[in-house]
């Protein structure tokens, strides 16, 4: 006898789809920068969080907190790709209908300067900060990377100091 995988189907009804649609162009750019908060560039954010939109389109059903869950995903897919030799490209063409959401990214200088700041602290700082600006709670970040509320504080604390130094020494070498 043969098994078959059950896969999940994506959402049928049009309410749903125009509920999946509503919700990708209000949370995709927030992805994106979530996904750049760890170090990625523009390209490795962009690709992280439309894979997971991709995952999330198929199980969006049986999702109870979507934002958590696409940040989860959107992570794992940065560090996957990370580990895998980069390949040739393929012209994929100009996507169908309307403007993608993560073309109304814009970041300003203050943004751009906490990016690079980010990129040069621990992971662990990094993904941390990354939950917490986002609006996630102490216990929250803890419950999501398997650690203590303590070190969630704690890696907070730390990546604030660093950034408030960064910020300062850019504002001394502009007066």
């Amino acid at each position: 006898m043969i098994s078959t995988l059950h896969r999940p189907h994506p959402p049928a009804d049009s309410a749903t789809r125009t509920e999946f649609a509503g919700f990708y162009a209000r949370a995709m750019p927030g992805l994106v920068v979530f996904v750049l908060r760890h170090g990625a560039d523009f390209h490795e954010a962009t690709e992280a969080a439309q894979a997971a939109f991709v995952q999330a389109w198929e199980k969006w059903e049986t999702i109870d907190h979507p934002h958590a869950w696409l940040r989860t995903v959107a992570y794992r897919h940065l560090l996957r790709t990370r580990d895998l030799p980069e390949g040739p490209m393929r012209d994929l063409g100009e996507p169908p209908g309307g403007v993608c959401p993560v073309e109304r990214i814009e970041l300003g200088a203050q943004e751009t300067l906490v990016l690079s700041v980010l990129a040069t602290l621990p992971m662990q700082q990094r993904r941390v900060f990354a939950w917490i600006y986002d609006g996630f709670s102490t216990q929250e970040t803890a419950e999501i990377l398997h650690t203590t509320p303590e070190a969630v504080r704690q890696n907070l604390a730390r990546a604030r100091k660093s950034l408030k130094r960064a910020w300062e020494t850019t504002k001394e070498a502009h007066r």
